[in-house]
Parts: C-alpha cells; structure tokens; sequence
C-alpha cells in the first residue's frame, strides 16, 4: 500500500467558513438558533396565516421578502411582525422590530430623494414663471 503526502504552503490563511446566518440580525439570529431554514420559515409562515384566516404574500414573494427582512433592508409590517412574533415565540424587541435611532432603509432614502428631486422640479418651474 502507498500512501502519499501533500504539502500545505503554510503562509496561506484558510479560506473563510461561511456561517450558517449570512445576516447578523435579531431576526436571521432567531431563525438559525431554531436550526431552520428560510424555506421552513416560509411555510410555517404560511400556514400559520391559513390558520389564522389571514392573507398573505405568495411563497415566492416571501421568499424575497424574508430574506431583505433578516438583513434589514426592509422591516416587516406589522402583521408579518405578529407572525414572526408567534412563530418564533418571541417579542418585537427580541426580533429586533423596536430598535429606535434604526436608519433608514435604501428604498425609504430613495423615496425621500425622489420627492426632494420632484420639489425641486416644481420650485425651478415656479421661479421661471416668476421671472418671465
């Protein structure tokens, strides 16, 4: 029998190991210490909501949703939040929905700054017609 030796060149740092929460949130915390997946949230969401008699998205658009939630691109509202809350058995602070002094999201930034753009516009149009 031969057995053969490989050498590791040892100034080169392992590559990093990827964990199991891509998001270091209150959120995506709560779901990776249950050992679940986002699928799994997803349909327990879902049938949750059914029993409740309650509508919600579709699986693929929870899907999306979930995961800007757990890397807080985007806050559930507040009947997602009552679900989360119940799924995981846990409170709004500890999901992390109450967090205050939270900065905006980009698409609340990018509201702001089309509102601001279309102010702008309109005072511009109005000092023309002030000028004329």
């Amino acid at each position: 029998m031969t057995t053969s030796t490989i050498a590791l060149p040892v100034d080169v740092p392992p590559a990093p190991v990827r964990s199991l929460c891509a998001a270091d949130t209150p959120l995506a915390r709560a779901r990776v210490a249950r050992g679940w997946s986002q699928y799994k949230v997803i349909r327990a969401l879902i049938l949750l909501a059914e029993h409740w008699g309650w509508d919600i998205a579709t699986e693929s658009s929870l899907k999306v949703q979930l995961s800007r939630w757990e890397n807080d691109a985007m806050r559930p509202g507040p009947k997602y939040q009552v679900l989360l809350c119940a799924l995981y058995r846990s409170t709004p602070d500890e999901l992390g929905f109450t967090r205050k002094g939270r900065p905006p999201t980009r698409a609340v930034l990018a509201d702001r700054v089309a509102t601001l753009e279309s102010l702008l516009e309109r005072l511009v149009a109005q000092s023309g017609a002030v000028s004329e």
